[in-house]
């Protein structure tokens, strides 16, 4: 068996198609192709062929899992989540996350500080709230409790913006039906109750 052509593909410019006498064999992106051996002319036997298409198939899973980390990042669970619900086999998950924190593509901490920072430019929340997010994201609790106390919020500051802008609505104008929903956004009760009533200063 010989391969006979290496085609860069039309709908993606950043993958290529590899022929085996004259016939489509397997696909490969472009970091792939460039990291093998593989080249026009190259001849293969059964076993070196059954070894590049599975390696092409964990080049695809890899090619797959860049494009949904390219929308946002990714916590290590949520890759894992996403590659068990494609259907690879462990030992093939192992392997792609391997490779993609081998090359930055998963660092756990830093998914952690980036989910911070960018819920603190969305809306007001609270750092209970954070905590309770990234521990759905199976962040490690080391790893949570490091970036929280990182974060130089004024939780206060931004409670007493939160009860502003919620005043503003009819509904929490009964201080009853806003302390429920700052408790569910993670706010301690003394915290709410101190903020919705300033203390009256000291002569």
């Amino acid at each position: 068996m010989k391969i006979t052509d290496i085609k860069q593909q039309v709908k993606r410019r950043d993958r290529y198609s590899i022929f085996i006498d004259g016939k489509y064999s397997f696909g490969l992106s472009q970091a792939g192709l460039f990291s093998s051996d593989i080249k026009i002319g190259l001849e293969l036997n059964a076993g070196e062929l059954e070894k590049l298409k599975a390696g092409s198939h964990i080049d695809k899973a890899i090619y797959r899992t860049l494009d949904l980390i390219s929308r946002r990042p990714r916590s290590r669970w949520e890759i894992n989540d996403y590659l068990k619900r494609k259907k690879y086999e462990d030992d093939e998950i192992v392997v792609i996350l391997e490779n993609l924190s081998g090359h930055g593509f998963i660092d756990d901490e830093d998914f952690a500080r980036r989910w911070v920072e960018n819920r603190r430019l969305l809306k007001q929340t609270s750092k209970r709230k954070l905590a309770m997010e990234l521990k759905q994201k199976r962040i490690d609790d080391k790893i949570i409790k490091q970036v929280i106390a990182a974060d130089e919020t004024d939780e206060q500051a931004v409670l007493a913006e939160l009860i502003a802008k919620k005043r503003r609505q009819t509904r929490y104008q009964n201080d009853q039906k806003l302390i429920a929903y700052l408790i569910r956004q993670g706010y301690n009760y003394g915290d709410i109750k101190q903020t919705l009533t300033p203390r009256e200063p000291t002569s």
